[in-house]
């Protein structure tokens, strides 16, 4: 009987998926885009996420737990979906390769500012490599220990709050910001990586209500996330946190003890591990997509190349600014795959099961 991931298991692979690079500066974005109090963006992006998790539950029910590549092969003739294969690759392959950069780009600002950027992305790959030729279930395994090993660090929330002063939130709400609906987009790719959740049907306990995993890990990230924006918010003016490059960086460095300096380098290595699970598990759902198109190539082979190609994408954006650029691109087009997925497997579905009460 081959091993099958449970509700507590698809909650942690979720959240550590969906807890990204973004955060380092998601309280810069809400000041920035959304002005005084711009914390409360984060209530619809949390509505808006948590409907299109439901979407995503629609599928697994409708489809009894399928793969959605095979309720898509269903349908449509194998060769029209190469296309559609190949952008979902495309976009989850470039995407988790720019998170992975952004994180090497600041780690050697913080501690290697002289050593080549491309030796430590290449040391990172490496290690992704090796976990995605494991499995998912071996990848949920990872980020339940990850998770137990950097999960601890939210609790330095606490420290900040005798420096925390509820005027600094002023009375208004939403002033002073602009590009809202440019914001909102870039905002809401916090919340990405539950979307990959679709992918796990295949991987499940049929018998256990695993989409209420999915959503278990959202909601623990927007609470994760609303208290760290309301500490932001509390904490630094509204000009700071405007100016403020890593608002997260700098409330890390507040924290001094007398027998360690530069605090937030030693920190800043442990968010290592949930941006490793999110690379990951972007790549994996690449070479799954990729797997439909050439199924005879051994797995190892595919995703040494798959990884090859993302490491060469890598050399082309040198700066923090052009991978900021091409992530929010991306985010883009990771949100309209999170949306759109869902919504086409559920019109096939809908086809399907039409189709088949007319045979009957």
């Amino acid at each position: 009987m081959s091993e099958k991931l449970q509700p507590f298991h698809v909650a942690v692979l979720m959240h550590m998926t969906q807890s990204g690079i973004v955060i380092f500066t998601l309280p810069r974005s809400l000041a920035v885009y959304f002005g005084t109090n711009g914390w409360l963006f984060l209530v619809p992006c949390i509505a808006v996420s948590t409907f299109n998790i439901y979407l995503i539950s629609l599928v697994y029910r409708l489809g009894e737990g399928r793969s959605v590549f095979a309720i898509m092969e269903q349908s449509l003739p194998k060769p029209m979906l190469y296309p559609f294969y190949f952008t979902l690759a495309a976009v989850w392959l470039t995407f988790g390769c720019m998170i992975g950069k952004k994180y090497v780009l600041i780690f050697q600002m913080l501690s290697f500012p002289t050593t080549n950027t491309m030796i430590f992305k290449l040391a990172v790959d490496i290690l992704i490599f090796l976990m995605i030729i494991k499995g998912v279930y071996s990848i949920s395994k990872a980020a339940t220990l990850f998770f137990w090993m950097s999960a601890w660090m939210y609790l330095l929330m606490m420290w900040f709050f005798p420096s925390f002063r509820w005027e600094r939130m002023t009375p208004f709400l939403l002033k002073g910001g602009h590009d809202q609906l440019k914001g909102a987009l870039e905002i809401y790719t916090a919340f990405l990586g539950y979307e990959l959740s679709i992918l796990l049907f295949p991987y499940v306990d049929k018998k256990k209500k695993i989409m209420a995993g999915v959503h278990a890990g959202n909601l623990y990230l927007s609470l994760l996330y609303v208290t760290l924006g309301i500490i932001c918010f509390g904490f630094f003016s509204l000009g700071q946190l405007q100016k403020l490059l890593y608002p997260l960086l700098d409330l890390l460095a507040y924290i001094q003890f007398p027998f360690i300096e530069r605090l937030e380098n030693l920190l800043y290595g442990l968010f290592l591990f949930p941006v490793l699970i999110t690379v990951v598990m972007y790549w994996w759902a690449a070479q799954e997509s990729v797997r439909r198109i050439v199924p005879k190539v051994r797995p190892k082979l595919l995703t040494f190349l798959l990884i090859s190609i993302s490491y060469g994408i890598s050399f082309i954006p040198n700066t923090l600014d052009e991978v900021g650029t091409w992530i929010t691109n991306l985010g883009y087009a990771a949100t309209a795959i999170a949306f759109g997925f869902p919504v086409l497997l559920i019109l096939l579905l809908l086809i399907q099961r039409k189709g088949g009460e007319a045979r009957a």
